[in-house]
């Protein structure tokens, strides 16, 4: 397990994907997880949620002052917004302005306030290196609402072209996903995409909140540096994983926040 040398005032948000049912179908522990992370990125119904669903999940993370972040991504429900989409540029902007508009009126109604957006699967990676993709979605947030901040991959392009664009950017990590030698997401096509073993993603969240390096997929030395840490709402062990890596971090001190 790595360690900082003094971790004293050290702090990590702590996110997770959360709204993904619908209708009848439930997908993970939403209130459960609620209770532990700080930020949540809520489906606008997309790729996953529904209008109730989105209402309530916003509703009880407002309850719980979990700060309400906007997952947008694209109108894929069957492929849960995984399969890789082109778009013309005027669609995806429009599809951004809509979803926005879905959560921030929800978000209204409940008397909470939506901080930031964070896109979701096949866009979020696609948007870290494509710049057409890219300005459609940080065009659309501009349009609706200009102090939303765009949560993005740490160390990618859009991270600079966001920030050019005036928009802040919160910086993100992964605890739960496997990273290449380069610090990039290992597509979830390949074997090992995803780590479902407790210990592996305690170890890297603690490694990525404490500034020192964890295994990349092929064993080698990687390190990554965020503001923010993901766990996935639809990870079978998402509720043992957050508790977990809530107890590491607390052990060195390192406050959730």
């Amino acid at each position: 397990m790595a360690h900082a040398s003094d971790t004293t005032g050290l702090h990590i948000d702590l996110n997770s994907d959360l709204g993904e049912s619908f209708g009848n179908w439930t997908m993970g522990n939403d209130n459960a997880v609620l209770d532990l992370v700080s930020s949540a990125n809520i489906a606008c119904g997309f790729h996953a949620g529904d209008p109730k669903v989105l209402l309530d999940t916003v509703k009880a993370a407002h309850e719980r002052d979990v700060r309400i972040g906007a997952h947008i991504g694209y109108r894929d429900l069957p492929g849960f917004g995984r399969r890789f989409i082109d778009y013309n540029a005027e669609e995806l902007l429009a599809e951004t302005i809509y979803q926005l508009g879905a959560i921030k009126a929800a978000a209204a109604v409940v008397g909470a306030k939506v901080s930031y957006v964070k896109p979701h699967g096949a866009l979020y990676n696609r948007m870290a290196t494509d710049s057409y993709q890219a300005e459609a979605v940080i065009g659309g947030i501009l349009a609706v609402d200009p102090q939303l901040k765009l949560m993005a991959m740490s160390g990618t392009p859009v991270v600079g072209e966001a920030r050019a664009a005036g928009l802040e950017v919160i910086e993100e990590t992964f605890a739960d996903r496997a990273y290449t030698d380069e610090g990039r997401l290992v597509p979830r096509k390949q074997p090992g995409a995803v780590h479902d073993d407790v210990d592996t993603v305690v170890n890297q969240a603690l490694a990525i909140a404490t500034g020192q390096p964890f295994q990349s997929v092929n064993g080698n030395p990687v390190q990554v540096a965020g503001q923010s840490i993901c766990v996935h709402g639809d990870n079978a062990k998402a509720l043992e994983i957050v508790e977990a890596i809530i107890a590491a971090l607390k052990k060195e001190g390192i406050t959730i926040c």
